[in-house]
């Protein structure tokens, strides 16, 4: 039987405190909801019952925790739910090193920073090499973080200009039989990277770059014969762009820019035997020097904690339809 212990962990002041522990000590109650101890606050000081051993996780976590309240910063139940994960999974956490790395402040005070340890690899990536393969399930901030690094080289006069780009309608591009000019037709396909520009830049000064062509977004089509210097460009979706595409997006890169490309390779609209340009160029390009290509995974998402329980569950049906007789579907139910 293992033997009970107790642990004490004093914070300095109210305001730490309060942060620490989270509204209504909600960050505690989670805490004890993940891991078999018993923790209870009195003022500014904590106490933790359990097994040795747990309590040792249990306290190690909440002093990283601590220090990064310490630095000034506010944390979050998505914070310590990350911390929970990180921890039960016996990986090694640096939460310290994530809240100082501020990419950049947005026109309405927010900072934007790797919020997981999958995202601080990918941004270090970016900011590493020429080209960066960021692939994983939705919410993992593949885009968001690209577009991030993008504006901030160009405030830092990295680059001259940013282009965003996508495939449009299943990465076959047919725009013609749309209504309207051709900013009219792509609208609906760039419309995420749109929203967020605006939240990174807002409106009125996303508008303003664009009007002096210091922000381009296009589909896919329209990068075909060019050579694109001087720039960071950023190729999303890019699960639904064929071999032949992303060679020509990559081969498009010109002196002195950086190219990201995302893409989640479990939701390729392709037809039917049309291959992922995505899903090739992640063999083609492994170990040469300049190239990373860094995979997000489900502990990456930063939405709703349901997010991540509807990516495993699909992940575990998609295991179950591997494993069944050829010719035979699993039914959900």
């Amino acid at each position: 039987m293992k033997e009970n212990t107790e642990a004490k962990l004093a914070v300095q002041t109210n305001e730490q405190a309060l942060s620490l522990f989270g509204e209504f000590d909600e960050h505690l109650k989670l805490l004890e909801k993940a891991f078999p101890v018993q923790i209870l606050p009195r003022g500014t000081e904590i106490t933790i019952y359990g097994a040795s051993e747990v309590v040792a996780r249990v306290l190690g976590l909440l002093r990283q925790l601590l220090a990064v309240v310490e630095q000034g910063n506010t944390i979050t139940l998505q914070d310590v739910r990350y911390a929970i994960q990180m921890v039960k999974g016996e990986e090694e956490l640096h939460l310290k090193s994530l809240f100082h790395d501020v990419i950049l402040v947005t026109n309405r005070g927010k900072e934007i920073k790797p919020k997981t340890q999958g995202q601080k690899s990918y941004v270090d990536a970016i900011r590493r090499d020429g080209i960066v393969f960021g692939i994983g399930p939705a919410g993992t901030g593949k885009t968001y973080l690209a577009m991030a690094m993008a504006v901030q080289a160009l405030k830092a006069k990295e680059v001259s200009r940013i282009i965003l780009t996508r495939p449009a309608v299943e990465a076959g591009e047919k725009l013609g039989f749309l209504p309207g000019d051709l900013q009219e037709k792509v609208d609906p396909y760039l419309r995420p990277i749109y929203d967020a520009l605006y939240d990174i830049l807002s409106i009125d000064t996303f508008r303003k770059y664009v009007e002096r062509g210091i922000i381009e977004v296009a589909p896919l089509a329209y990068m075909r014969g060019r050579t694109l210097d001087d720039s960071f460009i950023l190729l999303d979706e890019a699960q639904n762009t064929t071999p032949e595409q992303m060679k020509m997006f990559l081969t498009r890169m010109g002196f002195s820019s950086k190219v990201v490309v995302t893409g989640d390779i479990t939701q390729i609209d392709l037809p039917r035997g049309k291959y992922s340009g995505l899903e090739e160029a992640q063999y083609i390009f492994t170990d040469i020097p300049g190239i990373s290509i860094v995979y997000l995974t489900k502990r990456d998402v930063v939405r709703h904690p349901l997010v991540q329980r509807v990516i495993k569950a699909y992940e575990d049906y998609e295991k179950l339809q591997k494993k069944a007789p050829v010719g035979e579907e699993i039914s959900p139910s």
